[in-house]
C-alpha cells in the first residue's frame, strides 16, 4: 500500500470519527507497527495517568473479538466508568474494531473511535472496519527495508552527519548516501527528514 492510500484512509477515519479515534495496525506481542491517536488531548492525559486501560471495557472487547460494535452495545463490566468519563471530554458514542489475518492470527490491527453528536451507524462501522482491514493487508513495514536502511536512518534521527555515519559503520559516505535514497524510494519519502518521520511512524526504529 502506497503512502497516498495510507494518508486517505487516515483522512477518511478522522472525517468519521470527529471526535478523535485511535488506531493501531499490526499489534503482535507488544508493540503496533503503527498508531494514531487524535482523542483529545486532556481524555489522553486522564487515561494514562488513571491507568484506565486495565480498567476499559472497549479495551478488553478489542482484545476478545474481532468486528466492530458500538459502545453503549459492549456488555462488559466497566468498574471505574471509564465510558461515562469520556462522555464528559465530548467522547459520547463510540466504536470499537478489530481485524486480523486468519494467516497471522497473533497480529491484529484495531481501534476506537467516536463522536459526540449521534451513534455510528452499522454502514459507518463498517466502512471503518474496511479501512482498518486495508491498513492491516498492507506490506509489514519490517519487509519494507533491510537492517541497514533502518540503522542508518536510526542514526540520522539521533541527529549524526553523513561522515559520523559513515566512520562509525566503516563504510563510505556514497555508502551512507545510497542508504538514504534507497529508503527514501521504499518509504516514497520527499526528503531524507521525511523518511525518518515516515519510519518512526511506523515503528522501524523500536525494531532494531
Amino acid at each position: 500500500m502506497a503512502r497516498d492510500d495510507v494518508d486517505h484512509d487516515k483522512a477518511v477515519l478522522e472525517a468519521l470519527a470527529p471526535a478523535g479515534f485511535h488506531v493501531a495496525v499490526r499489534v503482535g506481542f507488544a508493540f503496533p507497527e503503527y498508531e494514531w491517536n487524535t482523542l483529545p488531548r486532556a481524555w489522553v492525559y486522564i487515561y494514562t495517568r488513571d491507568a484506565l486501560m486495565l480498567y476499559d471495557p472497549v479495551t478488553r472487547w478489542i482484545y476478545e473479538n474481532t468486528g466492530f460494535v458500538r459502545w453503549s452495545e459492549i456488555e462488559l463490566e466497566d468498574p471505574r466508568s471509564v465510558l461515562a468519563l469520556a462522555a464528559q471530554q465530548g467522547l459520547n458514542y463510540g466504536t470499537a474494531i478489530c481485524v486480523v489475518d486468519e494467516h497471522e492470527p497473533g497480529i491484529r490491527t484495531f481501534g476506537t473511535f467516536a463522536r459526540s453528536d449521534q451513534e455510528f451507524s452499522h454502514h459507518e462501522m463498517a466502512t471503518l472496519m474496511d479501512h482498518l482491514l486495508q491498513l492491516h493487508q498492507q506490506e509489514p513495514v519490517r519487509d519494507i527495508l533491510t537492517e541497514a536502511e533502518i540503522e542508518t536512518l536510526n542514526m540520522i534521527r539521533d541527529g549524526q552527519l553523513t561522515k559520523q555515519i559513515a566512520y562509525e559503520l566503516d563504510i563510505s559516505e556514497s555508502a551512507v548516501k545510497q542508504r538514504l535514497k534507497s529508503a527514501k524510494t521504499k518509504l516514497e519519502a520527499k526528503n531524507t527528514v521525511h523518511a525518518v518521520t515516515i519510519a518512526e511512524r511506523r515503528g522501524l526504529f523500536r525494531m532494531t
